[in-house]
């Protein structure tokens, strides 16, 4: 059921990754270098990929590729929200990807990108358009965020919250689907680029759309989905029962599974951005995820863009 494995999330940014708890990413460079192994062992032919770095920083890939994270890695990703966050315009996008090229032979993945419909919806329909040309045939796998909108009642995962004022409310409005699942206009165009573009589409404990995820994605003819299994959600009860049941449900889709989030009582401090106070513990989750739900056999994924002649 996993095509890939994606050693966590936005690892540079600080709202996944606390700079303040592990300021020089020795620690991320250890946890990292000890998944990758443990991922390896697990499973021989399995790719790993460094977990999408946001923003897109080719001094980051250099300082991890000193540090030999690089060396038990078989990608990179990257994250671009150009539309909503980022200090560049979208037709940047080649320029970007050739940027981390530049500094490491891995394949480079764009693990989410996404156009927020925060302003309008024709902007993100207009955007979505814009990153596939841009974007098809430039990298391995392509996942756009996301399939829903992000229920109001939760919160999205950003350390700063409404203090980024209207930038932290794009964070639910990067859905093909609005909240109550009526579709934007978004989501046909999105059909006309898959099976090319795939989706990016967290899926929280115990999440109450992942059934009706399954069946939009049939209908959108996705092959491509990343999604995460969550080392701090491992310490719920029954928390075995709701991934095995995410699994099997995504099990006929090209899964690259991200593992993060450590667990509060397991973190050097007591937050899910933390480094874990004991690294190989992280490991051993992700050994145990790959042991228990990827397909044998499976090749290194991203040798050639899709898309690509």
């Amino acid at each position: 059921m996993i095509e890939a494995a994606m050693i966590w999330n936005e690892p540079n940014n600080k709202s996944h990754w606390d700079p303040e708890v592990d300021p020089g990413w020795e620690r991320f460079a250890e946890m990292a270098t000890l998944a990758g192994r443990a991922i390896r062992e697990a499973h021989p032919t399995l790719p790993r990929v460094l977990g999408g770095i946001s923003p897109i920083d080719p001094g980051f890939i250099r300082l991890l590729g000193a540090k030999g994270v690089l060396d038990q890695l078989d990608a990179v990703a990257v994250h671009g929200f150009p539309l909503d966050w980022n200090l560049w315009q979208i037709g940047e996008w080649p320029a970007k990807i050739a940027e981390i090229r530049a500094v490491t032979s891995h394949p480079v993945w764009v693990s989410e990108v996404g156009v927020s419909s925060f302003g309008a919806e024709e902007v993100q329909a207009w955007g979505l358009d814009r990153t596939a040309e841009l974007l098809i045939g430039q990298a391995p796998r392509i996942h756009w965020y996301s399939l829903y909108d992000l229920p109001r009642a939760w919160e999205a995962t950003t350390r700063h919250r409404e203090a980024e004022g209207s930038s932290y409310y794009r964070h639910f409005y990067m859905g093909l689907l609005r909240e109550d699942g009526s579709p934007k206009p978004s989501l046909e165009r999105f059909a006309r680029h898959a099976p090319a573009m795939g989706l990016c589409q967290w899926f929280h404990f115990e999440d109450h759309r992942l059934d009706e995820a399954v069946a939009w994605m049939r209908r959108l003819g996705v092959r491509y989905l990343r999604t995460g299994l969550s080392w701090a959600d491992s310490f719920r009860p029954n928390a075995l029962d709701w991934f095995d049941r995410q699994m099997q449900a995504l099990a006929e889709f090209d899964v690259t599974v991200t593992f993060c989030f450590t667990p509060e009582h397991r973190g050097i401090a007591p937050h899910h951005t933390s480094a874990p106070l004991v690294p190989q513990e992280f490991a051993e989750f992700c050994a145990q995820m790959i042991r228990r739900y990827a397909r044998p056999g499976v090749d290194a994924a991203g040798t050639a863009p899709v898309g690509a002649g």
